[in-house]
């Protein structure tokens, strides 16, 4: 890491908008004080603004509609990242090159595109400007803080500024959680050594990208928000939630996200298919002995039901399956990781048939392979999760560096 670029950068890269005003309380995104300040960053620009559903206004508007009929913004296009501009593709698929039918503006498709095709998908834009505004739930392998990095890799590389509008971590930005990515297990849900729950907002983390990773910066700009506090959980936003994906429809989806996404790296069902994604977890065979072993484990700030469902698509579709539901207790004392780590451990034990995906997709989601080759040799959840503690410790002190709100 290149800590010695880190204080001019951190220092010179936050767009300097008016505070906001003493008797004003609530939260306001970045997109909400771009607006207030009559779009001054984006002054002469032509604008082309990376978003999905979340980019919207706290009345619900998106905010490529509101840019679109404002005079004082010259939007010229967009760009959709996995799920479509609109929202239209499930996991793993993307809208495609077409025209906006509410706006008429271009949009252009990112998703699994990076480098000199990117940079050439912003130059045959057309835009001087690229902004980012996506709702990010804090978890390393969520993919869209990697188009993030993307696009900022490719704006560079095509000569574009770049702009960020912040907005709230979700499952808030207290603390850095779990293993460490190990760069020669870098993938599209993992781009660099950040922990798995980052704990940051999106601007910081373009920062951090700018500052650590990124072999040239590109000229970067972030509008913070005002009225966010660390420790704030998102119902504390005062801001509609739209679902990021299909598969993460609440906010309480985000809160075990970071932790039970690591079963898609298993043969059980994460939930995928049911009403409660990644809260429901099980698979054909197992029954209450795994919720009976969960709950001894004394994990602080959940318990865990017996349950059984039927997914509707994804692994056991149409079929009854047992497992568990996650009920958190107390977000304050969760920890989502070691949550996921202590029930793989627990469900290995609990069912004879637990296996890892073939492909090993459980290495690219915590980063390497020593989650899954300490859990097939018989480690607790105290010995895997003590094993990054090191290496989660050094990325604490990296991430500092990069942190926009106290």
């Amino acid at each position: 890491m290149h800590l010695s670029r880190r204080t001019l950068l951190a220092s010179a890269t936050t767009a300097a908008l008016p505070a906001t005003p003493p008797h004003r309380e609530h939260l306001r995104t970045g997109f909400e004080r771009l607006e207030a300040d009559g779009y001054s960053l984006l002054s002469g620009q032509r604008v082309g603004v990376v978003t999905n559903p979340t980019g919207v206004t706290r009345d619900t508007e998106h905010i490529v509609d509101v840019m679109h009929r404002d005079p004082r913004v010259r939007l010229t296009a967009v760009f959709g990242p996995e799920h479509g501009f609109r929202g239209t593709a499930q996991a793993g698929g993307s809208e495609g090159r077409y025209d906006d039918p509410a706006t008429g503006l271009p949009v252009y498709d990112t998703y699994l595109k990076s480098g000199r095709p990117l940079a050439d998908v912003f130059t045959a834009s057309g835009v001087d400007t690229v902004v980012f505004d996506i709702q990010d739930v804090g978890a390393r392998f969520y993919t869209y803080i990697w188009t993030l990095y993307d696009c900022m890799e490719a704006a560079q590389l095509a000569g574009k500024r770049f702009v960020v509008l912040d907005r709230p971590n979700p499952v808030t930005g207290r603390e850095a959680r779990g293993p460490v990515l190990h760069k020669e297990f870098a993938t599209f849900v993992g781009r660099q050594p950040v922990a798995q729950a980052h704990g940051m907002t999106v601007a910081e983390l373009a920062r951090l990208f700018n500052g650590e990773f990124l072999a040239t910066p590109v000229p970067l700009e972030t509008v913070r928000m005002s009225g966010w506090k660390r420790s704030g959980f998102y119902d504390a936003s005062g801001l509609p939630w739209v679902p990021p994906s299909p598969n993460m429809p609440t906010p309480d989806t985000a809160l075990v996200y970071s932790g039970t996404c690591m079963f898609e790296g298993t043969n059980l069902s994460e939930g995928r298919g049911t009403t409660r994604p990644f809260e429901l977890l099980g698979a054909e065979g197992l029954d209450g002995r795994w919720a009976a072993a969960a709950n001894e484990a004394g994990l602080p700030g959940v318990r865990f039901r017996e349950a059984y469902f039927t997914p509707t698509f994804s692994k056991f579709q149409g079929k009854t399956v047992g497992g568990v539901q996650i009920h958190v207790t107390d977000r304050a004392a969760y920890d989502p990781v070691r949550t996921g780590i202590a029930l793989l451990v627990t469900a290995r034990k609990a069912w004879s048939g637990f296996a890892w995906r073939s492909d090993n997709w459980i290495d690219k989601l915590t980063g390497s392979a020593q989650v899954r080759t300490m859990i097939d040799a018989g480690a607790g959840t105290d010995e895997v999760t003590g094993a990054w503690q090191e290496e989660l410790a050094a990325f604490q002190r990296v991430r500092k560096g990069y942190l926009l709100y106290t």
